[in-house]
């Protein structure tokens, strides 16, 4: 592996058109704006409604990135999948655009499943890819999978594969599960990515890689400062600031409130658009929060507007 994702990185929203199709265009403008505010691109993430999104149409889309000059070096694609066949078709197609991540979940349908089963599922990835294959980051978010990333488990595959499974994100909300993480694997070269920005002022000086958070969408300049800045004396003041921004989103509509703040600062209505099951926030819950990014003087310099 001769490039490493570290930093701050975005689960990219994606944009949806009337017809609740993709929207090219505006999916490339928005990975430009947070590739030129210092932002890897973790496409296909939980944010990005990935569970709602074919194979095809993630396939596709990753290829506009690739041939509009997104560089293919700043890409963490989402690969993981229920069907093994599609995450091994995923993963592949990521390798092969030359992606420098795949950020994959484990299999999420079935629940309770063994160590075993999953150890099964991400070497069965590794070796139908090949010699390929891009660097893998376990994605942990067992609130969701209900199928966790064991310590037990990291272990095992990074001693099957060490040239492949390179990281983690932990999503789990769990600072000690991160903390262990790090503890245990980053000296050997694992980077674990906590899945909020409010973790980074614990996370860097214990060896964490950066993070992999949703409201990187919103703010990747504000959270780069944290990262990059995270050993100088106005770090606190850094990290307060992001924090407060994330907190006007991280309630239970995280992705529809970003959208909505998307359409507002840009202009561009179509970009509350989501996927069914997921609902466009009502009037009440817009009002709100306009009225707290208002509070916190939010702005989204350089957002490409309608």
């Amino acid at each position: 592996m001769t490039t490493r994702l570290r930093g701050v990185i975005a689960p990219v929203l994606t944009p949806f058109n009337d017809s609740l199709e993709p929207d090219v265009q505006r999916f490339i403008a928005h990975c430009e704006w947070l590739v030129g505010n210092h932002a890897g691109l973790a496409i296909f993430g939980t944010n990005s409604e990935a569970a709602s999104i074919s194979v095809a149409e993630r396939k596709s889309l990753t290829e506009a990135l690739v041939e509009a000059g997104i560089p293919a070096a700043k890409l963490m694609p989402g690969t993981g999948a229920c069907a093994l066949p599609d995450a091994v078709e995923l993963s592949r197609h990521a390798s092969e655009l030359g992606a420098a991540g795949l950020l994959t979940l484990p299999p999420f349908f079935f629940k309770g499943v063994s160590d075993d089963g999953v150890f099964a599922y991400y070497a069965e990835i590794i070796e139908r890819v090949g010699p390929g294959c891009a660097p893998i980051y376990l994605y942990h978010i067992p609130q969701f999978t209900h199928v966790p990333i064991t310590l037990g488990l990291i272990e095992r595959l990074r001693k099957r594969y060490p040239k492949v499974i390179a990281g983690a994100k932990d999503s789990s909300g769990d600072w000690a599960n991160t903390k262990a993480m790090i503890d245990n694997f980053a000296a050997d070269g694992f980077d674990v990515f906590p899945a909020s920005e409010s973790l980074l002022s614990m996370a860097m000086p214990l060896g964490g890689a950066g993070c992999i958070s949703a409201t990187v969408n919103m703010n990747p300049a504000g959270i780069h400062r944290v990262y990059a800045g995270w050993q100088g004396a106005d770090a606190p003041a850094l990290q307060a600031r992001a924090d407060a921004v994330r907190k006007v989103f991280q309630g239970g509509y995280m992705i529809p409130a970003m959208k909505h703040a998307l359409a507002t600062y840009a202009n561009d209505a179509p970009w509350r658009t989501v996927r069914p099951p997921l609902a466009p926030l009502d009037r009440p819950t817009r009002e709100a929060v306009d009225a707290q990014l208002q509070a916190i003087d939010f702005s989204m310099p350089g957002y490409p507007r309608a």
